[in-house]
């Protein structure tokens, strides 16, 4: 039998004379309250209790009640698939995840956390097993997902709290937020549960309940540490944070708040080592009940467009164009034929209003006009040359397909432009750059260049507004913006990814 000292130390002896003292403070505070007809309490403790008690702050003395509640709904989701070897996503990371090698410091972070996948052999067909969780919104069955748990899927299944396995049918999946609607039919009356029709605030009590590692039915419970989160999963990024303890096999889950009611679909995780370090993402009721109810009525979700390409505006970008401002979302591209283009906008726009109602950024741009839909008629805000301007255009259908990747080869070679750490040559030198602009034939990895985003390949098609066709033209727009007192000068490059700003600074260093 273990022995264990009994004896305080020194220190515990002195906090021991301490307590005493202060308890007997506490004594003589309440006598001599009691003796002038003065309350104990102060006036601050009453107030912070009136708070905590009006604001129902206090921590419930169990969950079990709720949990009784709720987990008859929530449901485990196996998912037999096929997959090839054109199906990267399977083997490597997950839908919607930035293209990364495993080796990369953030795979880990963009990683989803609801596939357990066995089969495989890259390079030809196989079966996959995957599984992941669900929960029921109505007593005629429809179950809701995450939709990488049910992706390539040729058979479902869900499982009850009770046990019974039910055979499920794909209504439809939406891959830009990662959700999907489910069937299953147990000829009786289904318990299910309700969206939450309030926003958590932070520090709000949230309950998971799921099916870790393929355990069955269980239940963790932490609170909301964060909102509107963007993790880089998609456009519509707009994630609460939660560390109720989430992991693999709980994808596709409810986070329900401390009534009960679903406040977020648990999707993915951060974890340098594959389990829950406290760190976890939902997508908020608000945005899943509309995704859920176009999924339940049409299959699929549409969205509207304007077709336009649209980054960030940087300090250094609003200094290069004389902004005063940050906020909006800068055109770096239009698309052919689009509203956007047939609207007039054009690269270098920057629009900062939506029917009248400022944005941010862009991705808050894409939201709305996501949001309104197609063949709704918008006012468009933004601004050219400093000047305002209003467009009225009306909302295409967002494509399937993500935009045409421009295709630019580089080659070695080129002349050093001073100051910016690049070599440039003329795209009409190099094999599938084009015709106009400058390639970025070489950089500095250290340079101001690089660190902006600058890359080999890239082809400078303008700067400053001006288009650029050689090595003198480029030297001649930094010194005039230089001159002009800018502390930096707009480039506009042609990528792997499109056209996108980027701002340079006109001084070396």
């Amino acid at each position: 039998m273990p022995v264990f000292n009994l004896r305080p130390s020194a220190t515990t002896q002195r906090r021991s004379r301490v307590s005493r003292l202060a308890l007997m403070g506490a004594v003589a505070s309440l006598v001599l309250g009691a003796a002038s007809g003065a309350p104990y309490f102060s006036a601050h403790a009453e107030t912070v209790a009136t708070a905590q008690s009006s604001a129902g702050l206090n921590a419930p003395a169990s969950f079990a009640d709720v949990v009784d509640h709720v987990k008859p709904a929530v449901v485990a989701i196996k998912v037999k698939g096929v997959s090839g070897e054109d199906d990267q996503e399977q083997m490597t990371g997950a839908p919607g995840m930035p293209e990364m090698s495993p080796d990369d410091p953030m795979f880990r972070f963009f990683k989803r956390f609801g596939e357990q996948q066995q089969g495989g052999g890259h390079g030809h067909k196989h079966t996959t097993m995957s599984q992941g969780s669900g929960f029921i919104i109505s007593a005629d069955g429809y179950v809701v997902t995450n939709n990488h748990v049910v992706d390539h899927a040729t058979d479902v299944e869900v499982t009850l709290d009770s046990g019974k396995t039910l055979p499920a049918k794909v209504i439809g999946t939406d891959k830009r937020t990662d959700l999907a609607l489910l069937k299953i039919s147990d000829g009786e009356k289904l318990p299910y549960v309700d969206w939450s029709n309030g926003n958590p605030r932070i520090g709000d009590w949230v309950i998971a309940v799921g099916n870790p590692f393929g355990l069955g039915g269980s239940v963790t419970a932490g609170i909301v540490s964060a909102r509107g989160r963007d993790i880089g999963a998609g456009p519509y990024d707009d994630f609460l944070q939660i560390d109720a303890p989430v992991n693999r096999g709980n994808s596709g889950g409810p986070a329900f708040d401390a009534h009960g009611n679903v406040i977020g679909v648990n999707t993915a995780i951060y974890s340098p080592s594959g389990g829950s370090v406290g760190i976890g993402f939902a997508i908020p009721a608000e945005v899943a009940k509309d995704v859920v109810a176009a999924l339940k009525e049409k299959g699929a979700v549409a969205r509207g467009w304007i077709g336009v390409k649209i980054q960030n505006v940087t300090p250094e970008i609003a200094d290069s164009m004389g902004l005063k401002s940050t906020k909006g979302a800068l055109v770096s591209q239009p698309q052919p034929g689009a509203p956007a283009e047939a609207a007039g906008l054009k690269a270098g726009d920057v629009i900062t209003a939506v029917n009248g109602e400022k944005i941010d950024g862009p991705r808050e741009l894409a939201r709305r006009i996501a949001t309104l839909g197609p063949k709704k008629t918008v006012d468009l805000t933004y601004l050219r040359h400093g000047a305002e301007k209003s467009a009225k255009l009306t909302l295409g259908v967002l494509p399937d397909e993500k935009e045409a990747r421009a295709d630019t080869e580089s080659t070695g070679g080129g002349s050093a432009v001073a100051g910016l750490g690049v070599e440039v040559a003329p795209a009409a030198q190099v094999r599938g750059a084009g015709g106009e602009g400058l390639v970025v034939t070489g950089i500095d990895p250290d340079s101001t260049a690089a660190q902006k985003g600058v890359r080999q390949g890239d082809v400078i098609v303008e700067a400053a507004g001006r288009p650029i066709n050689s090595q003198g033209d480029l030297t001649s727009a930094i010194d005039a913006a230089r001159q002009d007192g800018r502390k930096s000068v707009l480039l506009r490059l042609k990528s792997a990814d499109g056209m996108k700003f980027v701002a340079v600074p006109t001084k070396a260093g």
